[in-house]
């Protein structure tokens, strides 16, 4: 069974927002490289649900964001710092799954928590003003 966009975009978010619950308690578990794992993807799965919108997706991480920063960033729906805050999620995600012996630092675990808590916050507010 198909959706229509607003139940994808509205799927998306709420997937989003489980991550985001998961990446709160597996910090506060002290497993931080699996917190940045699922706070990386709470905002991967925000910028798809925005992208829903313009039916549009990617198999690769890389075309989904770039999509968003060209069509939602670019364009002011969200705030430039907000491309500043995916790149960091990515980058950390990237070196706590892929990396050996890369222990992230419970202070940048933190900071990305609370900086894609406010991106999602954003994003709920974008969809819930353009669906």
């Amino acid at each position: 069974m198909e959706g229509t966009i607003k139940e994808l975009s509205e799927y998306r978010l709420d997937k989003s927002f489980g991550n985001l619950d998961l990446a709160r308690s597996l910090y506060k578990d002290g497993t931080y490289s699996f917190a940045l794992n699922r706070a990386y993807y709470a905002a991967f799965d925000a910028i798809r649900a925005v992208n829903a919108l313009d039916d549009f997706d990617s198999g690769k991480h890389s075309g989904v964001i770039a999509h968003f920063n060209q069509f939602h960033v670019k364009t002011g729906d969200f705030d430039t710092s907000f491309s500043s805050v995916i790149r960091r999620a990515a980058r950390l995600r990237e070196k706590s799954d892929y990396e050996d012996f890369f222990e992230p630092e419970k202070d940048d675990v933190e900071k990305t928590i609370l900086e894609v808590e406010k991106f999602i916050e954003a994003v709920k507010r974008f969809l819930r003003d353009n669906i």
